[in-house]
């Protein structure tokens, strides 16, 4: 007879990452850095959101890294348009003033990293991303100082409301669990919550995205800021080395 496996494959994938695994998903965290390192220090205006999306793929694919996403959003800072990365690029063409959005994850035999930047071509940002990325980096803070054995997801909820002491909101989840899949712990916002509230207790090896992609409440501006990190003893670790930052195109980092 058949039996089914999916909820203890499922528990298997949320909580036993082994240390073997743990280092390959490292591996697949350097080949998403590189990814977005490379669009970073080419990125310039006149290309396309295809155009970058190549600019990604040479990052990784050189060293046998493999394709998992590469959605990236690119408007003007002066008048925003667009607020999440793009699942498909549009030919729309990068010009002096712009901001780029991205979520990238490339892998290695299957372990891929995810990596969630934003970066301005050719110009400062203006205050309303500075504020909209201040507060992502302020609610990634929170959330992460959160992290360790025994948290729980209250803890976590309660670590994302610098979004609403600012004024804005969130388009996409803010935590999910990563690494062999798109599992629990989900949760967004208090503002834009996940469809439910998981039962979930943290416990160490269990790697999770911190990405929280902070918007404003029209819709129309948004930053993302975040990574793939672990649970330790004692708290979290970031799996990958890309810095933080309001990045500007030509950067090489």
């Amino acid at each position: 007879p058949t039996v089914g496996l999916d909820r203890e494959y499922t528990r298997l994938r949320i909580y036993e990452k082994s240390d073997e695994e743990i280092q390959w998903l490292r591996i697949g965290a350097a080949l998403s850095d590189a990814a977005f390192s490379n669009l970073l220090k080419q990125a310039g205006p006149g290309m396309t959101e295809s155009e970058l999306a190549d600019l990604v793929e040479r990052g990784y694919v050189p060293y046998g890294g493999g394709h998992i996403i590469h959605f990236i959003g690119a408007t003007s800072m002066a008048s925003p348009s667009v607020y999440v990365p793009l699942q498909f690029h549009s030919q729309r063409r990068l010009g002096r003033g712009d901001v780029v959005l991205c979520e990238l994850s490339a892998a290695f035999w299957g372990y891929s990293g995810q990596v969630l930047r934003t970066f301005t071509v050719d110009a400062e940002p203006t205050p309303l991303y500075r504020d909209l990325h201040a507060t992502a980096e302020a609610v990634y803070d929170a959330v992460t100082t959160a992290i360790r054995p025994g948290a729980t997801i209250e803890d976590l909820i309660e670590a994302t409301a610098a979004v609403e002491k600012h004024g804005f909101t969130t388009c996409d989840d803010v935590v999910h669990g990563y690494g062999g899949g798109y599992f629990q712990p989900i949760i967004g916002s208090k503002s834009r919550p996940a469809a439910s509230t998981p039962n979930i207790v943290l416990r160490e090896k269990m790697c999770m995205v911190v990405q929280p992609n902070v918007i404003t409440r029209d819709k129309t501006a948004g930053v993302q800021v975040g990574e793939l990190v672990r649970v330790t003893k004692t708290g979290f670790e970031t799996l990958h080395t890309m810095p933080h930052g309001l990045f500007r195109s030509g950067q090489i980092v």
